[in-house]
């Protein structure tokens, strides 16, 4: 009898590959070595060590008092746990505000931390800053939509691109992302026409939260999708309701995410 085939570990290429499969990225944030296993066990394709841990771990308003230490501090406790998922690490507030100073706290992530990618918002603005990452060898993940680290200037958590010429804008950032030279796109808070317009205009992987199921993958704040947290967004869900365990509870959603059926009409945005 062979000997039992181990599970392709998750890179760039891969996801990739599912993109243009048609396959469904299942994604979920992380922030310590035990639910990192745990995800990775139950075939979560990717991990992110989000700046989400300022309000879920530390209990901070926003993401914005998170620190460069802190976050690689929490990315290499999530690295220890893992094993096939890709690990995605947030730049946080203030990490990368010009090419260089991206250059070097990016560097510091891989380095230090074991991450494969990093994540970092905004739109036209950031292509110098991607190019730079990119001829380095550095991985990034864009994330566009609602973004947490401009939450005082966008006036609160809400809604992005309702508009015909904020939809537009979103549409064109997605492109001059990628083209810069993006890996993958997080969309946040987009509506689900929109997000599904971009997932169709680019040929990265596009990820969403609140956006939608039109988009290539999904991806929650595990402490929503366990119901600890005490504001989960509307377009959350509580997927340990029905399920007796952690472990089920995180398997049942990476299978929603795989069939399509999350997010459900219930957690769309309007």
């Amino acid at each position: 009898m062979s000997a039992e085939k181990k599970p392709q570990k998750m890179s760039v290429t891969r996801l990739q590959a599912m993109k243009q499969a048609g396959e469904k990225i299942a994604c979920l944030t992380a922030y310590d070595a035990s639910f990192a296993k745990i995800l990775d066990q139950a075939g979560v394709d990717l991990v992110l060590v989000g700046d989400s841990l300022g309000m879920v771990i530390q209990g901070h308003e926003t993401t914005l008092p998170v620190t460069m230490d802190e976050t690689v501090y929490h990315a290499q406790a999530v690295r220890r746990g893992l094993s096939q998922a890709l690990l995605v690490v947030d730049l946080p507030f203030m990490s990368y505000v010009d090419p260089m100073t991206a250059l070097h706290n990016a560097g510091r992530l891989l380095k230090e931390s074991g991450a494969q990618m990093v994540k970092l918002e905004g739109g036209a603005s950031q292509v110098q800053t991607l190019q730079l990452l990119a001829r380095n060898g550095i991985p990034v993940c864009a994330h566009l939509g609602l973004q947490p680290q401009a939450v005082h200037k966008l006036g609160g958590y809400r809604l992005q691109g309702k508009d015909d010429q904020s939809a537009a804008i979103l549409l064109k950032d997605a492109v001059l992302l990628a083209e810069a030279g993006a890996d993958l796109l997080i969309l946040e808070c987009v509506p689900e026409l929109l997000a599904s317009e971009i997932t169709a205009n680019v040929d990265i992987p596009v990820i969403g939260i609140g956006a939608g199921v039109g988009c290539d993958g999904q991806i929650l704040v595990l402490y929503d999708l366990l119901g600890l947290s005490h504001n989960a967004p509307r377009f959350s869900k509580n997927f340990l309701l029905g399920h007796d365990s952690i472990q089920a509870a995180i398997a049942a959603y990476v299978a929603a995410v795989k069939a399509s059926s999350f997010p459900a009409p219930e957690q769309v945005l309007a």
